[in-house]
């Protein structure tokens, strides 16, 4: 018997719609499902990206984000060490402590000085040993500024800053320097002394106190909470900055070096450092009650407070070095914008211009690594007359976007003739307000100058700017 297939009867119909009925509910069902994810997830990616906008877009560092930890004592405090600090502090938008280990006999007639910051008194180390013969144990004390300014517990800190009370900042400066870095991450930002005899003892890894360093908000609070188990470990080491550092190691990180701070472990003349700054924001300078003030014929205090005049009209200006080329006469120009300008009678090499006059004696007597530093030196020579004229800072003022600054002549009792720079009085400088973009800040680029032409023979006048983009700085034939 042959069989065919069975033809679907009347009764199967049903089963069959209902089955389709289920299909499309079901295609249906997911196909609202998804559309509500879409939308769900639309709306949460543009919940979060402004929130990203919101982040990125809050205000750059400003003074405001920083917290300083000024190490003082009362004695040196008393003194004149407070002198220095007031030339920077900036009550209206700074915060911190000055730490002493007591108060001052007048503290209470000066309590209201809204000109220096508020003083704290360092808590009891008697605790913990010292052992480094010959040290002092007061630095153990300095050493817990960084736990005890954390815990103060101040809001929207993104940096903490410490320095002692013969730390000169230029805060317009640090706070551009620290605008570099990201201060959510864990950085530990300062430099070493310039002298190699001390790193090698102390450390090539160190932030010199001196110097001032910075220690980002996050790294701070965490370095707080681990300190005082730190210092327990390291009383053979010999100052406060050798124990935050070795702490700072424990918590894995490292040094991040800034050659806009200043330890200055020199003595004597100091102006071949500060006429040979590097292209980078002059942070601080430190030892200043151990070498000769700045300016001629001024205390070390009224120089700094001159040094200022130029810091607040152009503060990222400060101390950089620009080189030109006198055309006519053949001589090399160098000015060092705020303190003082250089005049060769003869043209020299950029590169052999910009190494350090070595004006300043060592820290330390003792073997050739004492006088052994970590930048090049140029011999300053013994014979007055045969070095360059020197013309320093007089005034500085500005208007309609251009800023002029004067220099007067230092003056050496030298004979000269018409075609030597001695004959001149007085150097003219003018320029624009210097301001870093992140990209100048990260791939920084020395200004050019141009001399221009003088009515009169005992003045120079000099032009800073933006070299171009194929421009060499260099003697011209």
């Amino acid at each position: 018997m042959r069989l065919f297939p069975q033809s679907p009867s009347k009764t199967q119909n049903p089963s069959r719609l209902i089955n389709l009925f289920i299909i499309s509910s079901s295609v249906f069902t997911l196909f609202l499902l998804v559309s509500f994810f879409l939308v769900f997830t639309s709306s949460k990616l543009e919940h979060i990206s402004s929130l990203s906008q919101d982040e990125y877009s809050s205000p750059s560092t400003s003074l405001e984000h920083i917290v300083f930890g000024i190490a003082s004592n009362q004695k040196s405090w008393s003194a004149k060490r407070k002198e220095y600090v007031r030339l920077w502090w900036k009550n209206q938008s700074m915060r911190g402590c000055v730490f002493l280990d007591s108060l001052p006999p007048d503290h209470h007639r000066h309590a209201n000085d809204t000109s220096l910051p508020p003083v704290c008194i360092s808590g009891d180390t008697a605790r913990f040993r010292y052992t480094y013969r010959g040290g002092l144990k007061s630095a153990i004390r300095v050493a817990r500024v960084v736990s005890e300014i954390v815990a103060l517990n101040h809001t929207n800190v993104r940096w903490y800053v410490f320095g002692d009370d013969d730390t000169v900042f230029f805060p317009e400066n640090l706070v551009k320097t620290l605008s570099k870095y990201d201060h959510g991450l864990w950085y530990y930002i300062g430099t070493t002394s310039e002298v190699y005899e001390q790193n090698r003892v102390f450390g090539f890894g160190m932030a010199y106190g001196g110097a001032g360093f910075a220690i980002s908000a996050p790294l701070a609070k965490v370095l707080a909470k681990v300190f005082d188990s730190c210092l327990e470990r390291y009383p053979h080491l010999y100052g406060s900055d050798s124990r935050i550092s070795s702490c700072l190691a424990e918590l894995g990180v490292g040094l991040t070096r800034e050659p806009g701070f200043h330890q200055n472990d020199i003595h004597g003349d100091m102006f071949g450092l500060l006429a040979s700054h590097p292209v980078t924001p002059l942070v601080s300078l430190h030892h200043i009650d151990h070498v000769n003030p700045i300016f001629p014929n001024m205390t070390t205090l009224n120089a700094l407070q001159h040094l200022f005049k130029a810091a607040n009209v152009d503060s990222q200006r400060m101390l950089q070095k620009t080189v030109c080329y006198d055309r006519w006469f053949s001589w090399t120009i160098m000015v060092s914008w705020g303190y003082a300008v250089q005049a060769y009678g003869n043209h020299i090499l950029l590169p052999d211009a910009l190494p350090v006059q070595e004006t300043f004696s060592q820290w330390k007597k003792g073997s050739v690594l004492t006088g052994a530093y970590l930048f090049n030196t140029r011999e300053h020579h013994k014979d007055p007359c045969r070095r360059p004229v020197v013309f320093f800072l007089d005034n500085v003022s500005s208007g309609a976007g251009r800023i002029k600054s004067t220099y007067k002549k230092s003056y050496e009792n030298c004979s000269y003739d018409m075609a030597s720079p001695r004959r001149l009085e007085e150097v003219k400088v003018y320029s624009h307000k210097l301001d870093f973009d992140m990209k100048q800040l990260q791939a920084p680029r020395r200004q050019c100058c141009d001399v221009l032409p003088s009515s009169g023979n005992k003045v120079m006048e000099i032009e800073i700017r933006e070299c171009k983009e194929e421009e060499l700085i260099h003697m011209h034939p």
